[in-house]
């Protein structure tokens, strides 16, 4: 029976597989179509990451550029809007390094490579235009490297020096961005390219530089005004958030050890004073009695009287003192001195003077006060406190009751050492306790992902769904291909070989001949034993049939 099989299949087979060559140029073939399948599906599996090599570039630089990378044999492919050419990751800085030997690409600004390329003689005018120039390229160059600019142009307006000072002016800059699709630039972000840019040019102001967007938009304010007010400084205005952040932290890591996390909300408002100010005080006390006197200065003159000049006749009786009077003189009478007989008056003496002038110091006092800016004017401090929750043992229903007056006055003691409360600051504080609706105890944590929503575990799906179809694939080919090939080609080895295809077709006719007698004589001696287990049978049962035909052989052969 395996014989005639084995001819069935010989004769089912196309004339070049019955030979040992077709087999073998048959399995090399299944063998190389598995291999291919199967580094295609490896290929496929562990496609190359693309990353950007270059975007936003001019039609002439992106052919240069994709026929650098032909030649070179680089894949790559551009992202979806058509504005940035892709390569492998693996690649990137290689391939920008090979491009820039290259020059490419060659659009874009101009920086200060500009200089190395300067010619002898040129004029001064071209020579201040190509620094202009360069010096514009690389404050774009600077602007760009912005992850939300995707490109920038700088304009300054240098004027020239002047000896006069009447004549002089200051250096003004403009500067258009075109942003990233979707993207935007905060108040921050245009103040830090502002004082980039003037940093970058000498004697140039920030409120002299302007920021304009691809829409028309301006960024900046030139006067620093807006409808003529004062714009806080962003930095301010971070500063007042970060202040109001820390105080209602503070309150709230202060409470929620009393009434349980989740259970209470505070906010805070601060009112920051950001004026710099300078104060100079000059004071005068009163220094009159009672008060205590300084003496700054002081000063005394005194005049003593002159002497009488001498008079009369000279002699010893002139130089004697005048003879004393004893009767006075009447009225209307003077009083004459007789002087050394020649009867002439002697003059009267003058009176002492004495004058003193003393000066006192007036009390002063100079103060310079100097406050410095974002100091706290006002603190406004709002906490609610949720309502306690009491669970009963036995029903274990939850009831909710308000807290106790002491514990709210506790509460509300804490906040202020919290806050650094101030009375005399204008300081105002509220503690309200009330249920809070529709808010749990989990509310702070963040919601469960269904698992089927998991990014993770979808990430971690499709890769073991591509690795499951790449042994499915494979093993396919290899049990409904491979394998019965094989199978064949263990068979047609096992065969005795021979030169003359003829003789090995005889020699499987003779096999099949040979497998069909041996296989009617088991059926002859299956039969022959079948009868005779039925004599035997019959015997046993009927033993007078048997003597009959017993009888019947006996009479027969007499």
């Amino acid at each position: 029976m395996a014989a005639a099989d084995q001819e069935h299949d010989d004769n089912v087979k196309p004339p070049f597989l019955q030979t040992k060559f077709g087999r073998n140029i048959a399995m090399g073939g299944a063998a190389a179509v598995v291999l291919a399948v199967g580094i295609a599906l490896w290929l496929w599996s562990q496609q190359p990451d693309y990353r950007v090599l270059f975007s936003n570039y001019t039609d002439r630089d992106g052919g240069a550029i994709t026929a650098s990378l032909e030649q070179m044999g680089v894949k790559y492919k551009f992202s979806e809007g058509g504005n940035a050419i892709l390569v492998p990751a693996e690649m990137v800085h290689d391939i920008r390094l090979k491009l820039a030997s290259q020059g490419l690409p060659k659009g874009g600004n101009v920086g200060f490579e500009l200089m190395e390329n300067q010619k002898l003689g040129v004029s001064q005018f071209l020579e201040q235009v190509n620094y202009q120039r360069s010096l514009e390229g690389e404050l774009a160059r600077s602007v760009e490297s912005l992850g939300a600019v995707a490109n920038a142009r700088v304009h300054l307006a240098l004027p020239k020096p002047s000896v006069f000072v009447r004549d002089q002016q200051k250096p003004t800059a403009s500067v258009l961005l075109t942003l990233q699709p979707g993207r935007a630039l905060d108040q921050g972000q245009v103040s830090a390219i502002v004082h980039l840019v003037a940093s970058s040019v000498p004697e140039l102001t920030p409120a002299n530089v302007t920021v304009v967007d691809q829409n028309g938009s301006l960024l900046s304010d030139p006067n620093g005004q807006a409808a003529g007010a004062r714009q806080l400084d962003p930095n301010q205005l971070k500063y007042v958030a970060q202040l109001q952040q820390n105080i209602v932290k503070q309150v709230e890591s202060i409470i929620t050890p009393l009434v349980g996390r989740g259970n209470v909300r505070a906010e805070a408002t601060a009112d920051v004073d950001f004026a710099q100010v300078d104060t100079a005080a000059e004071m005068y006390k009163p220094n009159s009695p009672p008060e205590p006197q300084a003496i700054r200065s002081q000063q005394t003159s005194e005049q003593q009287p002159l002497k009488t000049p001498a008079s009369g006749v000279p002699g010893s009786l002139s130089n004697q003192p005048p003879a004393a009077n004893p009767t006075p003189p009447g009225p209307g009478q003077g009083s004459t001195v007789a002087a050394g007989g020649n009867g002439q008056q002697n003059a009267a003496p003058q009176e002492t003077r004495h004058d003193a002038t003393t000066n006192f110091e007036v009390d002063k006092t100079v103060r310079y006060e100097q406050r410095p800016m974002g100091g706290i004017k006002r603190l406004t401090v709002g906490v609610v406190v949720n309502y306690k929750r009491n669970v009963d043992p036995k029903t274990g229903k939850v009831t909710a009751a308000p807290l106790p007056p002491a514990v709210i006055s506790q509460i509300n003691e804490l906040v202020k050492q919290a806050m650094g409360y101030s009375q005399a600051r204008g300081d105002t504080l509220n503690v309200t306790n009330a249920p809070f609706e529709g808010v749990d105890k989990l509310a702070d944590q963040p919601p469960a992902v269904v698992w089927y929503k998991d990014q993770d575990l979808i990430g971690l799906a499709g890769q073991v769904a591509k690795y499951a179809v790449s042994i499915l694939v494979v093993g396919f080919l290899y049990f409904r291909l491979v394998r019965p090939l094989l199978r064949r080609y263990d068979k047609a080895i096992e065969l005795p070989p021979g030169p003359d295809p003829e003789q090995l077709a005889e020699q499987a006719r003779l096999a099949i001949e040979a497998e069909m007698m041996e296989e009617h004589s088991q059926q002859q001696a299956k039969g022959y034993r079948s009868n005779l287990q039925m004599a035997k049978d019959l015997a046993r049962d009927d033993p007078r049939i048997v003597a009959n035909v017993v009888k019947t052989w006996v009479s027969s052969n007499e």
